[in-house]
């Protein structure tokens, strides 16, 4: 892994070319992230992972997805079910704090059943962001809820059900993506909370679940900490919040690379997310121009982030033994007391 690029490729299609796998071989991406173009059926899927992992040559290279449920989920009926989602999980914990709070786990739990055995080792989950009036919709419903204890405790249920399921999590968006009235896919937003506000409600998720291995950032401009730049972009951010703020030592990635919220040309984007201090850069669409770039200005992994990217492979464990088929009956019948 020591030759690993420090960054995530997607792929365009539900097979990989010929030309993405010699792409892939030369570029020696750490990782792979799937999202629904890359899904026809569960045989597919499978065989696509495989096809990824052979074609850099490693069999631990980790393979993410954002399967969240809601309406961030990837894989859908009839594959899999649908499934709630965060806000429909807080509703039930606002209910009664042992249902939601086991509802969650089970999910993630759930997740990895569907997940794992497609060679998928990581879910982007938990969305830890705390939405506030003003924030926009692209939140909304996949936060667990609009309090910090709340979206920490959920939060950190959803994270304890995919690793019982031998998966691992990514919390997202750090240090907080809430107050953001924009969406990043297509426009930079700026949040003018003080940095005494943000401390006391945004970052305190991202506080209570610091010691998870992997984080996403969030292409957000804090102006009370980092006026020019979004938090991806930020050494400031990263370095006085992300890292020593809140306590982050895992690996950080990029959100998107290829979002608008982002400026400049593909490589100049990504110089900046490393120049940050972010350990990898995440590219999804699975565009080769735009990837080329994206490789042309990437670093091998080395010093801290070759160390994270180690330890993330280190956390990986075997699943629990837990049953299925009663897992799924527990869960219809705690949602369907919400």
């Amino acid at each position: 892994m020591s030759e690993s690029k420090a960054v995530i490729f997607g792929c365009a299609g539900p097979e990989l070319s010929s030309g993405e796998a010699s792409f892939f071989a030369d570029t020696k991406p750490w990782g792979f992230i799937l999202f629904g173009r890359n899904i026809v059926s569960l045989s597919q899927v499978a065989e696509l992972t495989a096809s990824l992992r052979e074609s850099v040559g490693r069999p631990d290279a980790p393979v993410l997805i954002d399967q969240e449920g809601g309406r961030v989920q990837r894989f859908k009926p009839p594959l899999v079910p649908q499934y709630p989602s965060g806000a429909d999980l807080g509703a039930l914990y606002l209910a009664s704090p042992e249902a939601g709070l086991r509802a969650t786990w089970i999910l993630s739990r759930l997740h990895a059943f569907d997940l794992l055995p497609l060679g998928i080792n990581v879910d982007c989950l938990p969305v830890l962001d705390v939405p506030s009036p003003g924030g926009h919709e692209v939140i909304g419903s996949r936060a667990y809820g609009i309090t910090p204890d709340v979206v920490s405790a959920l939060g950190r249920a959803a994270s304890e059900g995919l690793k019982a399921g031998g998966m691992l999590p990514v919390i997202k968006h750090i240090p907080g993506h809430g107050r953001a009235g924009a969406d990043t896919h297509f426009e930079l937003p700026h949040v003018d909370a003080t940095h005494a506000e943000l401390s006391a409600r945004d970052f305190l998720p991202f506080k209570a679940l610091a010691g998870e291995a992997m984080a996403m950032s969030a292409h957000v401009v804090f102006t009370a900490i980092d006026a020019d730049h979004p938090a991806t972009t930020s050494r400031r951010v990263v370095d006085e919040i992300i890292r020593t703020e809140i306590g982050f030592d895992g690996l950080l990635m990029s959100d998107d690379v290829s979002m608008n919220a982002l400026s400049g040309d593909f490589a100049t984007r990504t110089r900046a997310i490393i120049a940050a201090g972010c350990d990898v850069t995440l590219h999804c669409n699975g565009n080769r121009a735009e990837m080329e770039a994206v490789a042309s200005a990437t670093p091998v992994l080395s010093d801290d982030a070759l160390r994270r990217a180690e330890d993330v492979l280190r956390a990986f464990k075997a699943p629990d033994d837990s049953d299925e088929a009663a897992l799924r009956d527990e869960f219809e019948r705690l949602m369907a007391t919400s």
